[in-house]
């Protein structure tokens, strides 16, 4: 009875991860869209893909069109339609004419807010007469207000390069050349919203994004950009609103791989994987342009696309007391974390009103996150390294680690510009540039591993060690054989398989692997990502249940022991490194409660072992 009790609740628990996993509509199933994509074979005659089109405009009563100039070339028709007519599209005779039939999806500014930073613009020549320069650094008017600068360590990086010679494209709502960027030199861009070359900016995001990027910087006006002798390429995909499709954003990204552009910066963003635009980016990468976007502002666990795409740096948002900004995505798809402002303080550059003026706002949002990768992008450019692979492996190893991001809030950590430039043009690392870096992130200190880093490595140490001792010292008394279920259940009481709970895999959610990395004790908060133990689950109640469930069972015995017995080192571990339960807080309480426990499971183990023992 109690085998078919244990059996019944496996299935019911397989059963429902099953449908879960089944059921699980990621990030790539969503999206908005009102118009549908027909990307035609290249193989096959233009009169056989004006023929599917004849046929396409018959039946739906819709007029296939070119979204740009530039989509004739790859055979990319756009019709209007709902989900409804892309099922039937892609099940009808047409999509083997086709690569592939799928939603035109509606990218946007992610939008957590924005706010005037310093009240009215100031005029071109009001300039002049009120410059407060820094007593270090350049001229600028206001780059003692641009703490994210300061932040990132740029004035060490500039000692080195400011990007001459590299192509930025802003992939964005266009540019307007404000006073403040009158000295940044500009190549060609292109508007694919209203199919034209002047890429003029009508909603103010680009050009501020733009500033970050290359804002004229040591001009005695307005504030300084990151890599400000760079060129910027102008690429206008969003409209006056905010929002923009994946054809355009997609014919944008192989305009600027065609074009020259070096790096491209996408502060946009939304839900629906697309096959147009993946392949947009494939071919971008594999020309060696470096391509960078922001998370997105949901607060979401998973950044947004394109951000998610492979060949992306994905870009989350901190603000500046260096904490993740509310607003920000993070997990799986965050490669690099960077300053995007908070309510305690927002990005500075100029932009435009809404009459197209100049002026000086602060915004706050990944989208202000990613051109300050953008910008480092540039300088390492600079200095040399050109492979796409390459500049991501110095933003990563050059970033400044955050010892305890669980949930992957920051990516490898917070960006650094100035070690990334220093490490890009050291190339190579020596020793004692590896010895440094260590000992500068914490590696060398007994305190990071002591504390956590990014797995509590030593207290999970502890804990194994600690119910393998346990279990030894029982052995003297009650002598068995150790066996594979023994261990196993030690493992899992104690430290489980911690290793994975960093492990993070696109575009599926972070709780299975925090769920199966995670020791009996710590199942009740695995789900949440929480710190503190669930008294539920951290005290004797569930090896009280193992026991007396599997306590008949010829191997399944051993697991219930050693699981009782790892629970107990978990539980005495925890007390003394991190006595943290839900409504005890990390009071003495909390450490009298899993001490008392801890106890109780050794006491349980024994009196298991001493029946065992009599039954034998």
């Amino acid at each position: 009875m109690r085998r078919l009790i244990i059996f019944c609740l496996f299935l019911i628990g397989l059963g429902a991860a099953v449908f879960g996993f089944l059921n699980f509509q990621g990030l790539a199933a969503k999206g908005e869209f009102e118009t549908i994509l027909l990307d035609f074979r290249e193989d096959i005659p233009k009169e056989v893909v004006e023929k599917n089109l004849q046929a396409i405009a018959q039946q739906y009563q819709v007029t296939p069109q070119l979204d740009n100039k530039f989509s004739a070339k790859d055979n990319v028709y756009i019709i209007k339609g709902d989900r409804q007519r892309l099922k039937e599209l892609q099940k009808s005779q047409f999509n083997s004419a086709t690569e592939f039939i799928e939603p035109n999806y509606i990218y946007k500014i992610p939008q957590p807010g924005k706010a005037a930073f310093l009240g009215e613009f100031l005029k071109p020549n009001e300039d002049e007469e009120n410059v407060t320069p820094s007593l270090t650094g350049p001229n600028d008017q206001y780059y003692s207000k641009q703490w994210n600068l300061h932040n990132i360590g740029i004035e060490g990086a500039w000692s080195q390069t400011k990007g001459s010679g590299i192509t930025v494209a802003v992939i964005d709502t266009g540019i307007t050349r404000v006073r403040d960027l009158y000295e940044t030199k500009f190549v060609k861009g292109y508007d694919f919203v209203n199919d034209r070359e002047e890429a003029k900016d009508d909603n103010g995001h680009g050009t501020h994004v733009a500033g970050t990027i290359a804002q004229a910087t040591n001009n005695k006006y307005g504030v300084a950009g990151i890599a400000y002798e760079a060129n910027l390429m102008p690429l206008k995909v969003l409209n006056d609103y905010g929002g923009g499709t994946v054809a355009d954003i997609a014919e944008a990204i192989k305009f600027a791989a065609d074009k020259g552009a070096d790096v491209i910066n996408m502060s946009l963003g939304g839900g629906g994987e697309s096959q147009l635009m993946k392949q947009a980016i494939d071919y971008a990468h594999n020309k060696g342009v470096v391509i960078v976007a922001a998370a997105g502002n949901e607060n979401a666990n998973g950044a947004s696309y394109p951000a998610r795409y492979p060949h992306v740096i994905g870009v989350s948002a901190y603000g500046p007391d260096s904490e993740k900004a509310p607003y920000s995505n993070f997990g799986a798809g965050v490669d690099i974390s960077a300053p995007g402002g908070s309510e305690a303080g927002k990005i500075l550059q100029e932009t435009i009103n809404e009459q197209g003026e100049g002026v000086f706002l602060g915004f706050q949002g990944t989208s202000m996150a990613s051109p300050h990768v953008a910008g480092v992008a540039a300088l390492i450019r600079a200095k040399g390294i050109t492979d796409p692979d390459e500049v991501l492996k110095v933003l990563k190893q050059s970033s400044r680690v955050i010892q305890e991001d669980g949930l992957n809030y920051y990516g490898s950590g917070l960006l650094n510009a100035e070690a990334a430039v220093k490490l890009a043009t050291e190339g190579q690392i020596s020793f004692s540039d590896f010895f440094r870096w260590l000992r500068d992130n914490g590696y060398l200190n007994p305190g990071f591993w002591i504390d956590g880093g990014a797995v509590a490595l030593l207290p999970k140490i502890l804990m194994v060690l600690g119910s393998y001792l346990l279990a030894w010292f029982l052995r003297v008394y009650f002598p068995f054989t150790w066996s594979w279920s023994l261990s196993s259940g030690l493992i899992a009481g104690s430290s489980g398989l911690f290793f994975l709970k960093g492990i993070y895999i696109f575009d599926l959610p972070q709780w299975p692997f925090r769920l199966l990395g995670s020791s009996i004790p710590e199942l009740g908060n695995s789900l949440q990502g929480t710190g503190d133990l669930n008294p539920l689950f951290a005290s004797v109640l569930i090896p009280i249940v193992l026991v007396a469930l599997l306590l008949g069972h010829p191997s399944g015995k051993w697991f219930a022991i050693g699981s009782t017995l790892g629970v107990a080192a978990c539980l005495t571990v925890s007390a003394l490194y991190d006595p943290a339960v839900w409504g005890l807080g990390s009071s003495h309480l909390a450490r009298v409660f899993l001490i008392a426990n801890a106890l109780l499971c050794y006491g349980l183990a024994r009196l298991a072992l001493k029946n065992e023992r009599q039954v034998a």
